[in-house]
């Protein structure tokens, strides 16, 4: 039993290279500025685990820092069975830089101008940010947020078509965030 995780663990970590946690860490930290510095100024949103991140954030005060590698594990044990433990592992490395960076960036003020009078702006601007970021990360074989692993992973159990669920999850938050805005 112990040779057969040993030779799991090796399997998962054969792939990861310095240069892929380097790419992640890049991808990473231009995802978290957008969101620190767009998304989070500006009550522009998202869907999936960085809206819900927001939406805890805004009602608790709690960190996405904190949040974010809570909510993505629970996605990632989830997720493990169907996507195999490579991806998982970037994963992992991917959410604890997403946390990190975002603590960082909170340590300083604001570095963008404030866009709130101009939302399409922001939101444009916020979702090159995240895009890039992701982009990057996603290249890498893992994933930015737990959501995309389950929905890979529901999307297999299920036979579901993955664009459905994330359309639902996607649906799901951004509309507790717009209930949530329009009571403030």
């Amino acid at each position: 039993m112990k040779e057969k995780v040993l030779n799991f663990g090796n399997r998962c970590l054969e792939e990861i290279t310095i240069k892929k946690i380097l790419i992640i860490m890049l991808g990473a930290g231009i995802c978290s500025f957008g969101i620190f510095n767009i998304h989070q100024r500006t009550n522009i949103t998202e869907g999936g685990v960085i809206g819900l991140m927001l939406l805890i954030e805004h009602r608790l005060h709690i960190s996405p820092a904190y949040i974010t590698p809570i909510l993505d594990l629970a996605c990632y044990l989830t997720a493990f069975k169907y996507l195999g433990g490579s991806f998982i592992v970037i994963s992992i490395i991917s959410t604890f830089f997403v946390s990190s960076f975002y603590k960082l960036w909170e340590l300083f003020p604001f570095m963008l101008p404030d866009l709130s009078s101009k939302p399409l702006l922001a939101a444009i601007l916020g979702g090159i940010f995240v895009g890039a970021g992701v982009g990057l990360i996603v290249r890498q074989g893992g994933s930015s947020g737990g959501d995309d692993a389950l929905a890979l992973s529901i999307s297999e159990a299920y036979r579901w078509k993955q664009n459905l669920w994330k359309i639902m999850v996607q649906v799901f938050v951004i509309m507790s965030m717009f209930t949530m805005y329009s009571q403030a």
